[in-house]
This record gives C-alpha cells, structure tokens and sequence, in this order.
C-alpha cells in the first residue's frame, strides 16, 4: 500500500485560478463569434479582437471514464444592448451532462432542450447547476465584474455547435439598467 499524501490540484475560489497541474486555455474574441449576438451591425463595429471570455481546464488524459474540470471566464460587456455571453452547445454525446459551480460575478445560464424548451437560472458565487443531458447551454454575464464558472464535464461529451446554428430561443438584453429576457422567433 502507497500511504505517500499527493498534493491535489487547487482551485482558487475567488478568482477561478486553477493551479496543481498543467493547464489548457482558450481564448474568444468578438470575431471568433459570428451570428451570436443579435445586432450584427453593432458586433461588425466593435474590435474584433476584443476578449469575450477564456476558458482554462486541467490537462486531463482524454480517455472514457475522465473527467474535464475547468473554469470560463466571461468578461462584462455588450453587443448593443445584448450582454456578453458564451457560444453555448449541446454536447456531441447528447446523454452527457456537466455541472456548473458559480465562483465570482453574476449572470445568467440559459438552459435549451432539443424541443426549443428554455429556462434561465441565476449565476453567483456558490451556485451550483446541473444541466442535464440533451440540453444545450449558454452562460450570460449581466454584471458589471468578470462572471467565473467552474465546470466539470465527462470527457467523452464533446461539444456541438452545429446543432444550434439558429441560436438560442431566448436573448438576454440590458434595457435601460434592467435585464430584460426576449424570445427569439426561428420563422
């Protein structure tokens, strides 16, 4: 029996830093999202090399049975008057689901079904959501600070971008200091 104590990965829970272990990052911009916000007029205008958010995930062997654990972080901001928001995907393995942990900032996870079925649930520090399999999800950063989520996922799940290539049912807009939810009609 191996009784040596291992030092485990760390999670700093103000921040989302990970450390403990290498790390993969990923970064996107305002270019990298085409389609994604509503105003395209307005999203053309901006710098396209703005951060929208990055992604940073323990360098986990990519094999059944593993798992992903990683944070996003979603920078504040607007595309008009649409808040700044992630790509949202279903996962390529539709039966996977994934788990949400708030760490820092506020916002929102706009949860869809393969039927177009969507609710919204409040992102902060210690909220935890678990989003079931055959459902897409989006995070929303409605404030004014860095949204940080950590996430845990199977590494078998994948992501499926494709499936949503008409978006999301639902916008989530600042209207005059409030946040606002619209429905988006696909006709």
């Amino acid at each position: 029996m191996d009784s040596t104590i291992i030092q485990p990965l760390h999670l700093a829970w103000c921040s989302g830093a990970l450390s403990g272990a290498p790390l993969l990052t990923k970064s996107t911009t305002l270019q990298d999202l085409p389609g994604v916000f509503a105003d395209h007029t307005c999203w053309q205008s901006l710098a396209g090399s703005k951060p929208v958010y990055h992604v940073e995930m323990f360098a986990t062997p990519d094999r059944p049975g593993e798992l992903y654990t990683g944070v996003t972080h979603l920078m504040p901001g607007k595309v008009g008057e649409e808040f700044f928001m992630t790509r949202g995907h279903f996962h390529a393995r539709r039966e996977q689901g994934e788990v949400y942990i708030g760490l820092r900032g506020e916002g929102l996870l706009l949860l869809q079904d393969e039927q177009n079925s969507t609710r919204l649930e409040r992102v902060y520090p210690g909220s935890v959501h678990t989003i079931p399999g055959f459902t897409a999800h989006r995070l929303i950063n409605t404030g004014n600070e860095i949204l940080s989520a950590l996430a845990v996922w199977p590494c078998s799940a994948g992501h499926d971008y494709s499936a949503l290539k008409n978006g999301f049912a639902l916008r989530v807009v600042d209207d005059a200091g409030s946040v606002r939810v619209m429905e988006v009609n696909h006709d």
